[in-house]
């Protein structure tokens, strides 16, 4: 009986999320009057009615709505449940879903993923890159075990533990490098090519926080949600742009330029949904992160 009523959580999820039986009964690979007849089974079993199937999209009704939210969080659970079952705590085996925002790909993830791989390879990792608030969304959704990202504001049910200080700065190519080692002032940035990530970042929206305060408008020529494309475009043309200052130090084509005031740092943090199950790959990786930024050199929050 226990895994009848799991199969019926699952399909009026289906049936919420497709908003029709056709498709729901698709994409779960039955038939659809096999569908609407487990559907109708679990009402009775209930003793309400969950769907409204008087329109041409069948909609949850209000106890409905309140079922499902109910039913997404059983079988979330169910789910870490069973991810704590067959967590092997000799990490001969296991999976671990990463997410970080894309300045972190560019710098961070490669040498931290090669290393936990050294040390645990048979721990199979899936990486998403991600905005922050859709890397949030994931880990409350049980999408995600891990995200890299900042501190600051987050979404109810997020906790951040801080990893390590991350300093931005303004770059050009080797062709556009200023010999003079006088700091430029922001306002000298007034008009300046820039080349940057796209609004939906939050490393955009740290950039554009530091402008506004001083009054800056650059003229922006060139957004992309790729910190790759970025430092190809500024490597070949006269433009320039805001890094962390990682990123410029890996890279022998790119030349700092001292800003006054210089930008902000922030905190960069490790993130995790509350009161979820932190399985031993996980607890893992958060060490191997903190000993690869401490011998790297970051700078500790």
């Amino acid at each position: 009986m226990a895994a009848l009523e799991l199969r019926h959580l699952r399909y009026l999820l289906a049936v919420a999320e497709h908003g029709n039986f056709t498709r729901a009964a698709e994409d779960l690979h039955i038939s659809q009057p096999t569908l609407s007849q487990q559907i109708k089974q679990l009402e009775r079993t209930v003793g309400v009615q969950l769907l409204d199937r008087t329109g041409r999209r069948v909609r949850l009704t209000d106890v409905g709505d309140v079922y499902v939210d109910h039913a997404r969080r059983a079988l979330r659970d169910l789910s870490a449940a069973e991810r704590a079952v067959h967590d092997v705590q000799d990490l001969s085996r296991g999976h671990l879903r990463l997410g970080a925002t894309p300045t972190f790909a560019a710098y961070l993830i490669g040498p931290l993923v090669a290393e936990f791989h050294t040390r645990h390879p048979g721990i199979v990792l899936t990486f998403t890159e991600a905005t922050q608030d859709r890397i949030e969304s994931a880990l409350l959704a049980d999408d995600l075990d891990l995200g890299i990202a900042f501190t600051g504001s987050h979404l109810t049910g997020i906790t951040a533990a801080a990893l390590f200080i991350e300093t931005l700065g303004l770059v050009t190519g080797i062709q556009d490098a200023d010999p003079s080692p006088e700091p430029l002032p922001a306002q000298a940035l007034h008009d300046r090519q820039l080349a940057l990530l796209s609004g939906d970042f939050a490393t955009r929206s740290h950039i554009d926080t530091y402008f506004a305060e001083h009054r800056v408008e650059p003229r922006i020529i060139f957004e992309a949600n790729s910190i790759q494309s970025i430092i190809e475009i500024v490597q070949r043309a006269s433009v320039a742009t805001v890094l962390p200052d990682a990123i410029t130090h890996d890279h022998p084509h790119l030349v700092p330029v001292l800003l006054d005031p210089p930008l902000p740092a922030r905190t960069v943090a490790l993130l995790y949904r509350q009161g979820a199950y932190i399985s031993t790959a996980a607890r893992t990786f958060t060490q191997t992160a903190y000993e690869l930024v401490g011998s790297r050199g970051y700078t500790s929050p």
